[in-house]
């Protein structure tokens, strides 16, 4: 009996994982900004309203916005087309989500160029079990700041 009860929650699959979505807004010439947000779902029952996990605008997101863009690519996301001032939202599967949420995390407090392209090079690589572990660290720690330079630190070293 148990065996057909695990057989249930196994197929229950994504309706099971958190729901993400991805908000973009064109604030003006080149100035878009990107913020992934996590909404409610069964699979998170705390969440009476929506999380921003991350953000990122401007020079900082200009930089790795065809990373991005390769990212969304694959979940059918499109940036383009966006109208002035207009906010678009549209959902995201769990693992880019958690990559994109870091990469934003990870990124906007930097301002040296060649260290925030080896960063988002080491976070894009990373498989979506490390970007989870990084981004909960950095999102429920007492002092996310400290862990955020410790993911920078040993991105851009190695």
């Amino acid at each position: 009996m148990s065996r057909g009860r695990q057989l249930s929650l196994i197929e229950a699959g994504p309706r099971g994982a958190p729901a993400y979505e991805l908000r973009a807004r064109l604030h003006g010439g080149d100035d878009l900004e990107l913020q992934v947000w996590q909404v409610p779902s069964p699979a998170s029952p705390h969440l009476k309203a929506p999380l921003r996990v991350a953000g990122l605008r401007g020079r900082n997101l200009a930089l790795v916005e065809p990373r991005v863009a390769r990212l969304l690519k694959g979940t059918g996301v499109r940036l383009g087309g966006l109208p002035l001032g207009d906010e678009r939202r549209s959902p995201l599967d769990e693992g880019t989500a958690l990559n994109l949420g870091l990469l934003f995390r990870t990124l906007a407090p930097m301002r040296s160029r060649d260290k925030m392209r080896a960063c988002a090079e080491g976070v894009v690589a990373m498989a979506p079990e490390e970007a989870a572990y990084w981004l909960g660290m950095a999102m429920h720690r007492k002092n996310p700041r400290r862990v955020l330079a410790a993911l920078r630190l040993l991105v851009v070293e190695a």
